[in-house]
């Protein structure tokens, strides 16, 4: 019995040896993905994962800064700069894409959203419109204020804006700040009391892609490696479907 116990604890410590804490930081409208494939992931390896939601401006930020991290996920035109230099070159993979969607609070008549005129029209109907602020370095803000300023209504939309920074516009929703959120599609679903109406119209859509990087600082890198494969394997592309992503 003695020896047995000593052997078991002997396989207990290699495995617990061969196990790693990773860090993923991720850009908010990936994180349901990396919510429903993590689990399994870890269960499979043994490895645990953190995951830290941040806008995709404010993580590049973080990246360039040196902060510690294992894997990455946001747009290729943050990750750029930084292959070969905080993220393993090579590393690079393209996971996904996702549109902008419009969230109400639940139960709320839903806007027509239709068309380019009939989405104006709700706008400006709206007593309050959410969706992230610009200067956050969040994708959808960004292109939502251009997106105004394209369509004429920058200067109606303004007085009613309701920024967010770095956080689920539904929640603005949800709780009555505002009568219509334009945010990821991806995300909306996230925040109970919040649905989604529906994404923009084709003809003003904006699809976000999303790559995952390995940081060239890991401390684990082959489980890091490990975790980004499974990020992007192929198998994945009913879970995206889902939760309102489309494959790369």
């Amino acid at each position: 019995m003695r020896i047995v116990l000593v052997l078991l604890c002997f396989f207990a410590s290699l495995a617990s040896a061969g196990a790693a804490d990773l860090k993923l930081l991720t850009a908010g409208a990936y994180k349901p993905v990396a919510l429903a494939l993590v689990p399994e992931f870890e269960k499979r390896t043994g490895h645990k994962v953190t995951i830290e939601t941040d806008t995709a401006g404010n993580l590049g930020r973080r990246v360039g800064a040196g902060e510690y991290f294992d894997i990455v996920v946001i747009p290729p035109l943050v990750l750029g700069p930084y292959l070969g230099n905080r993220i393993v070159e090579s590393s690079a993979k393209e996971l996904a894409n996702v549109g902008i969607g419009v969230a109400v609070k639940q139960g709320a008549p839903l806007p027509d959203i239709s068309t380019v005129d009939a989405f104006k029209k709700s706008l400006l109907a709206a007593r309050a419109v959410a969706y992230i602020d610009p200067a956050s370095g969040g994708s959808s803000g960004i292109y939502l204020d251009k997106l105004f300023a394209k369509l004429g209504i920058a200067a109606q939309i303004k007085p009613k804006a309701v920024l967010v920074r770095g956080g689920l516009v539904e929640a603005k929703v949800a709780n009555g700040e505002a009568d219509i959120g334009l945010q990821q599609k991806s995300e909306i679903p996230v925040v109970p009391g919040a649905v989604l109406a529906g994404p923009l119209p084709l003809d003003i859509q904006h699809f976000t892609p999303y790559s995952g990087g390995a940081s060239v600082a890991s401390r684990n890198p082959a489980a890091a490696d490990a975790l980004l494969r499974e990020l992007a394997d192929p198998k994945n592309l009913p879970v995206l479907k889902k939760l309102g992503l489309s494959e790369p």
